[in-house]
């Protein structure tokens, strides 16, 4: 099979794995099903990914480094940070469900995510500008990443709340999206350590 062949096949299988994880989470995922709807056999998806955790590893491995592609990460900036989440979570809700079904099913999926190179970058960003007083020290780099991330999927699949969708009213989103970045503001701000005399 040419390299150019071999690439589309993995493809279709992880776009057909995608939609078929999202929907059915691991245990309910068929790997007939996806094979099928990928429009190959099972024995090259099992060529490819080994079994079907290693066929979602890869899947979720993909939609974590296009949603770490996407939304561009400064210290110095928290809540624009957190708006391009929102936003990106909406685009791209398929991360979310599928880190969601992880959790439900007890499969790790931190080692490729909260332990990736991109995360490192973004806690040492947190810690420099905690040294340099532009984000409060009071908080450990890595609860200030996870809050922030949390506040940001607040609507969002995983969320307690309404989730968000493309459709929803523009104005809707506006006052989201203003409330987070106010949120993460006042959370994360270095003159959050500082107390009033008295």
């Amino acid at each position: 099979m040419s390299p150019r062949k071999s690439d589309a096949t993995r493809r279709r299988l992880l776009d057909a794995a995608t939609a078929d994880f999202a929907a059915h989470g691991i245990a309910g995922a068929r790997v007939d099903r996806i094979a099928a709807a990928a429009g190959v056999n099972k024995a090259q998806l099992y060529a490819y990914f080994g079994d079907k955790l290693g066929l979602f590893r890869a899947v979720f491995r993909l939609h974590a480094d296009a949603v770490v592609d996407a939304v561009p990460f400064t210290a110095d900036d928290l809540p624009q940070y957190a708006v391009r989440l929102y936003e990106t979570a909406i685009e791209r809700p398929e991360l979310v469900r599928l880190a969601t079904w992880a959790k439900l099913e007890g499969v790790v999926t931190d080692n490729l995510v909260t332990e990736s190179s991109a995360v490192t970058v973004k806690l040492q960003a947190i810690a420099e500008a905690q040294r340099a007083g532009r984000v409060t020290a009071s908080i450990d780099p890595q609860d200030v990443l996870a809050l922030a991330l949390a506040m940001a999927l607040t609507w969002s699949a995983a969320g307690l709340s309404a989730t968000a969708a493309p459709d929803d009213p523009p104005k809707t989103h506006t006052r989201r999206k203003q409330a987070l970045a106010q949120a993460v503001s006042g959370a994360f701000r270095a003159s959050a350590d500082r107390h009033p005399e008295g």
